[in-house]
């Protein structure tokens, strides 16, 4: 391509997030090999000094502490990381207005236009843009600058953690060349596997094909991956919130595995009630539903079922869980985590009953639903729940219930639920 920047993306990326975000908030852990996953006895991220040692993410606690015994171990603090997020892309949307949430640490910045403004080449603003989260959010990210979202996601990886990439459009081909097709964003081993098959190595290779080629082999997601990775845009920076859904799931490990049938059962519920809470949020509603259990040497049994129609409240589902959890359950087996997924989501717009429907059943469960909304919106999530939740309380207390630093310092007027929107800092004087 012989123009430089004829559009601008960029893609932030958190070094480490969570475990960054800890170090920065206390000093005590900076430096120091550390982890977070400590409710799941799964590490969910790894500082970068802990991955100097060869501990990974998705690894088991105590195969990590075989590796580094002195290893820092928190548990995830999501409401925390979750505020410091807020504040990454606010400071992103000082320098364009199209910034794209991508995921909590990460997402893209269009500044195609926004010389300008800021009187300065597109690397300037990105360079501007990530020292300005380094400095005041304490913690380092990874910026890639380039023609599509594809090209800037590639580029934030090439000199992590810390790193700045810039790549034109007439340097494209020196960018593809030494990005193995492994870490092409939207490729999974399968894919690499069938293109390697065919004689490619490289990015390079692929975007070398013809497009017919491409499409043929891989459909349309594998052309639409072509076009990114030779700078044209597919999918422009969004700024809006996602609302579409194709399905919504929920899952949840305990802290300790039980064999309690109750206690299972109460969670498996409490993933439908936080499910079905999603879907009324965004006036969404399911017609399938998949129920699962995970035991405590991870195999899974799960069963699946169509709705009698489609619907967002959970009394609905319930009588169909219990069937579901009752062919699934095993007596004396310990169990990890439930799961439920909803699928074949739909709009909740106005519907035709059938013959066979109540009517006034489904006002009814409607109206309850919305008083719960009501509640859970006034004084917290899951203040008025089901009465399966009762069993809950036999939850077994072990070290891995350990909670955030925060929630054993509140202020006055603060709950666990509804706080001061900032990140506690803890500092030794």
């Amino acid at each position: 391509m012989i123009d430089s920047f004829p559009r601008a993306i960029a893609h932030l990326d958190g070094d480490a997030f969570f475990t960054s975000i800890e170090q920065s908030l206390n000093s005590a852990y900076r430096g120091r090999p550390m982890v977070t996953g400590k409710e799941r006895n799964i590490i969910a991220c790894a500082s970068y000094e802990a991955k100097a040692l060869g501990i990974k993410r998705g690894v088991a606690l105590h195969e990590a502490m075989k590796t580094c015994p002195e290893l820092i171990v928190l548990p995830d603090d999501y409401e925390t990381y979750s505020l410091v997020s807020k504040r990454m892309f606010n400071i992103m949307r000082r320098f364009t207005p199209l910034v794209e949430e991508h995921s909590i640490d990460e997402g893209f910045a269009d500044l195609t236009g926004c010389r300008r403004v800021h009187h300065c080449s597109y690397e300037q603003i990105a360079q501007r843009m990530k020292q300005a989260v380094c400095q005041e959010l304490g913690f380092t990210v990874s910026v890639g600058l380039s023609l599509s979202k594809g090209l800037a996601k590639l580029c934030s990886k090439f000199r992590k953690p810390d790193g700045f990439t810039a790549v034109a459009g007439y340097h494209i081909h020196l960018l593809l060349a030494r990005t193995p097709l492994k870490e092409v964003w939207g490729f999974g081993p399968n894919t690499v596997a069938l293109l390697e098959k065919h004689g490619l190595r490289t990015a390079l290779d692929l975007v070398r094909r013809p497009e017919a080629w491409v499409s043929k082999l891989l459909k349309k997601p594998g052309g639409d991956i072509w076009h990114k990775l030779r700078g044209e845009s597919v999918y422009p920076v969004t700024t809006e919130e996602k609302t579409d859904y194709a399905t919504v799931s929920k899952c949840k490990t305990f802290s300790a595995p039980s064999a309690d049938r109750e206690f299972v059962f109460a969670k498996l519920v409490r993933n439908i009630e936080s499910a079905c809470i999603k879907l009324r949020r965004h006036k969404l509603r399911a017609r399938v539903l998949y129920a699962g259990i995970r035991k405590k040497d991870f195999s899974q049994r799960g069963l699946e079922a169509d709705l009698n129609r489609a619907t967002a409240c959970p009394q609905e589902m319930i009588p169909l869980v219990r069937d579901m959890f009752n062919q699934l359950f095993e007596t004396g087996v310990e169990y990890r985590a439930t799961m439920i997924v909803l699928a074949k989501v739909e709009p909740d717009t106005a519907e035709q009953y059938d013959l066979f429907s109540s009517p006034l059943r489904i006002e009814q469960m409607r109206a309850a639903s919305h008083a719960i909304d009501e509640i859970a919106e006034r004084f917290g999530k899951h203040k008025l729940a089901l009465g399966t939740s009762l069993f809950l309380g036999r939850h077994q207390i072990t070290e891995r219930d350990d909670q955030p630093a925060w929630k054993n310092y509140l202020l006055p007027g603060e709950t666990a639920r509804r706080r001061l929107a900032m990140p506690r800092m803890n500092v030794t004087v």
